[in-house]
């Protein structure tokens, strides 16, 4: 594990927030390297405001996208809301069906099959919306890429809105119009946006044209908080601002199909982080094990006693993915042991009867061991289905264009993609993965490395301290948890292993003889020989609350420990 110190700020401009905040310097120190260098900024970042959405007709093709709505309802035309399975796609889905049906009846849901259909917008769907006499197709989280499906919708007379976030190819569809705001040629000031991001500021300038405010769509931020977490997109500019909006709807209003999660799991209040690791994963788990319908009815579900019982079965479901996620696991571990691979550069791994569904949670988990670009294949059809993940600073999708030679399909991000490719093309396309990979990556890369924001005293940790750093989130990519680094740290002397199997490490820190606070160290059992006998040691670490027998402490979260 390399440890790096991001750069300090400016001093100056620090303890001019200092001053103009009436904060101590730590906090502003972390402002600062944030970016945030006015009590305006501060002030924005802290209250983040609806009001400072961009306006949505800002994006390329808006008007013609709301046009062309409103041309179908005039008209009575039937609409269907077609996303993908996953969680921007079903939330994105159930945010716009359920807006549109807010005054308008003649709209349905479509989620592909993961299995017959795999991703994106498929010719089954097409075909389903020619023979119910579907004119219009909303496609959200998916399409910038379907240029060959959207002209075959057109013959049938079937036109497309798109509503995408993902990277355009070198043509873009020929739809009535396509929101997507990383299109070159489209000036919307914020370019990272998520599919369901994307659906919100459709919606946003559909209601304004009906005269409503921004005051009457907050009900549907839930989701976009929810998509926002589950994509890791950066929660900065406008995400942070629906994320932050998002996460109040979900713990003060939630719609039903999300309180019937929280029944379940218990939780008081959430963070983003819960929204990723609690209601993501159940949302997804749908699309995953079953079907992506299952999903988008559970979050249109206005009768809570029906929601409960949806969410009984998509909390099953959700236990089933884990269990084949970490049989799979196991099993490609195996596989890389057996193929003698663990010296490569990259994970790319095979076995036609793994689960689709769990795939790309497979390739996160085998990261934790080989920290490498990973790629897990399954059978789909006639083909190989792959999820990609990378590690951190690793371009995949572009490593994934310069093998696109063996490729049939392929869309994503910079750290996580999909792709397809003829079973016969799977050997050579390993080799130049590895290849690819080999000519590219930076070697530093290849070693996970813990981003420290700063250095601080133990004795900077008080409860006044926390609650500030409480008030940075909702955190995410561009805006992480603050990590820090304390020296010269001693164990009471009754540090121990703790857990069912002792992989974990809790210990009592003091440094220089003041103050006490726990740390907890969760897969750092293995450092106990560290802090024995009251050695002093360095710990990385972020800050947190323990509640235990309902008293409540702040504690050290452990990321890693050094001698």
């Amino acid at each position: 594990m390399r440890w790096t110190i991001k750069p300090k700020p400016d001093p100056s401009k620090v303890a001019r927030l200092s001053k103009e905040l009436a904060v101590d310097s730590t906090t502003s120190f972390l402002l600062a390297q944030r970016g945030i260098e006015t009590f305006e900024e501060a002030k924005n970042f802290f209250r983040p405001d609806l009001s400072d959405l961009h306006d949505p007709f800002l994006m390329k093709d808006m008007e013609k996208a709301v046009s062309r709505i409103e041309e179908a309802v005039e008209n009575q035309e039937n609409i269907l809301v077609y996303g993908d399975y996953d969680v921007d796609g079903t939330t994105s889905v159930a945010l716009m069906s359920s807006y549109l049906l807010s005054f308008y009846p003649n709209v349905a849901t479509y989620i592909p099959d993961r299995y017959e259909e795999g991703y994106g917008i498929s010719y089954k769907g097409i075909d389903f919306a020619e023979d119910n006499n579907f004119s219009l197709i909303i496609a959200l989280d998916c399409g910038i890429k379907a240029v060959d499906k959207v002209a075959y919708a057109a013959k049938k007379g079937v036109d497309f809105i798109i509503c995408d976030h993902h990277r355009p190819g070198a043509e873009i569809p020929k739809a009535k119009a396509v929101l997507d705001p990383k299109q070159e040629d489209c000036d919307y000031p914020f370019k990272e946006l998520c599919g369901c991001g994307v659906g919100f500021k459709l919606i946003q300038a559909l209601a304004s044209k009906k005269g409503a405010t921004i005051d009457d769509l907050v009900l549907y931020l839930d989701l976009v908080a929810t998509a926002i977490g589950a994509d890791i997109v950066p929660i900065v500019g406008e995400n942070r601002i629906l994320a932050y909006h998002g996460l109040k709807v979900i713990n003060e209003n939630p719609r039903p199909g999300f309180e019937a999660i929280l029944k379940q799991v218990k939780k008081e209040k959430l963070t983003i982080t819960d929204v990723v690791f609690i209601i993501a994963p159940r949302i997804n788990a749908a699309g995953r094990m079953k079907h992506g319908n299952h999903a988008v009815t559970l979050l249109c579900e206005t009768d809570i006693n029906l929601a409960a019982e949806y969410a009984i079965d998509i909390d099953t479901y959700n236990t089933d993915r884990r269990d084949a996620d970490k049989r799979i696991t196991i099993e490609a571990l195996v596989q890389i042991e057996e193929n003698k691979e663990q010296d490569r550069l990259t994970s790319v791994v095979y076995d036609e009867n793994w689960h689709k569904g769990v795939i790309g949670i497979v390739a996160s988990r085998l990261i934790e061991t080989y920290y490498r670009p990973t790629l897990v294949f399954t059978k789909s059809g006639e083909m190989l289905a792959a999820s990609a993940r990378s590690v951190k600073g690793f371009d995949v999708y572009n490593a994934l264009e310069n093998t696109s030679e063996y490729i049939e399909q392929f869309g994503g991000h910079k750290y996580a993609a999909g792709l397809t490719l003829k079973p016969e093309n799977y050997k050579s396309f390993k080799a130049q993965f590895e290849k690819v990979v080999e000519e590219t990556i930076d070697p530093k890369m290849l070693i996970p490395e813990i981003s420290i924001d700063s250095q601080i005293s133990l004795s900077d940790i008080t409860p006044k301290f926390y609650r500030i750093l409480s008030q940075f989130a909702p955190f995410g990519p561009g805006n992480m948890t603050p990590v820090f680094m304390s020296e010269d740290i001693q164990d009471t002397g009754y540090g121990k292993q703790v857990g069912e199997d002792k992989t974990h490490l809790r210990f009592t820190a003091t440094q220089h003889g003041s103050g006490k606070i726990v740390g907890i160290g969760f897969g750092l059992g293995e450092h106990i020989e560290l802090i024995k006998n009251k050695k002093p040691f360095k710990a990385a670490y972020t800050i947190d609350e323990n509640e235990w027998n309902g008293n409540v402490s702040l504690q050290l979260k452990l990321k890693d420990i050094k001698p």
